[in-house]
């Protein structure tokens, strides 16, 4: 066993392809980040295999800001403190949807709730393709649970391009700080286990491939086709990792980031 690194900041995206909340605190559950893209919109002209429309199809949608109408209550499982008394050491369980409730800042400064009608009329932008709002306990992402990615990575990216390329652009979950990475070191780790903090445990399953997301700018959404043509042809059209949780626990900023096998 070795310490790598640590964790250098988390993220969760109540709204999948909207604006992220950095963390202070995250439970890393078996079906990701608690309260990880809790919702996100269906399209009708999307695949039925993947119906999600996102920030590919309007990348406006970058800046919208979601947000918990009940930030505390979000913040964690209502009954960890209780079930991890209970050895040995049971899993929590989640808040009602009412204390999940979220609300979506608009680029003009409205403030809706997520269900607004309003809100999804914003989003048609009379395309023909009407959005309606999803919702599941399990987050809605990609492919896994839970991403991870280092800002060694990053780094190493803008050097690559001669440009400053923010790690935000990766959306990732799970932002790492390795100690003597030159980038991509994260690579490394697929196939293995690895303890972050003093209880969750993750199987890194694969490589992360990107797609036209990472070519956004996450706070004015301009599009710069020159970060993913760069990961394509240098990385493969891979940057960072994807994992399960083994083992659910709290996890946060500046915890070790430990590799057990």
């Amino acid at each position: 066993m070795a310490v790598v690194g640590k964790i250098e900041s988390l993220w969760r995206y109540p709204v999948k392809s909207m604006r992220g909340e950095e963390l202070g605190a995250a439970h890393l559950g078996f079906a990701g980040v608690y309260g990880d893209r809790l919702y996100a919109f269906r399209s009708s002209a999307r695949p039925a295999g993947f119906p999600y429309l996102t920030a590919r199809e309007r990348a406006e949608m970058l800046l919208y800001r979601p947000r918990f109408r009940d930030p505390a209550r979000a913040a964690l499982p209502p009954n960890l403190a209780e079930a991890e008394r209970m050895a040995p050491g049971l899993n929590p369980v989640p808040a009602s949807p009412s204390d999940l409730a979220v609300e979506v800042e608009t680029p003009s400064g409205e403030i809706l709730p997520v269900e607004d009608p309003r809100l999804i009329r914003a989003l048609d932008r009379g395309k023909g393709a009407t959005p309606s709002l999803l919702r599941s306990e399990r987050g809605m992402t990609d492919c896994r649970p839970v991403s991870l990615f280092s800002v060694q990575t990053a780094r190493r990216l803008a050097e690559e391009l001669g440009l400053a390329v923010d790690k935000r652009r990766f959306r990732a979950n799970i932002f790492l700080d390795l100690a003597g990475s030159e980038g991509f070191a994260e690579d490394g780790f697929v196939g293995r286990r690895l303890r972050l903090g003093a209880k969750a445990v993750v199987s890194i399953l694969e490589r992360d491939p990107r797609c036209a997301m990472i070519s956004l700018d996450p706070d004015t959404a301009e599009r710069n086709p020159a970060v993913l043509a760069k990961v394509a042809k240098a990385h493969g059209g891979m940057a960072g990792v994807y994992a399960a949780v083994l083992v659910e626990g709290v996890v946060r900023p500046g915890d070790e980031v430990e590799v057990l096998e």
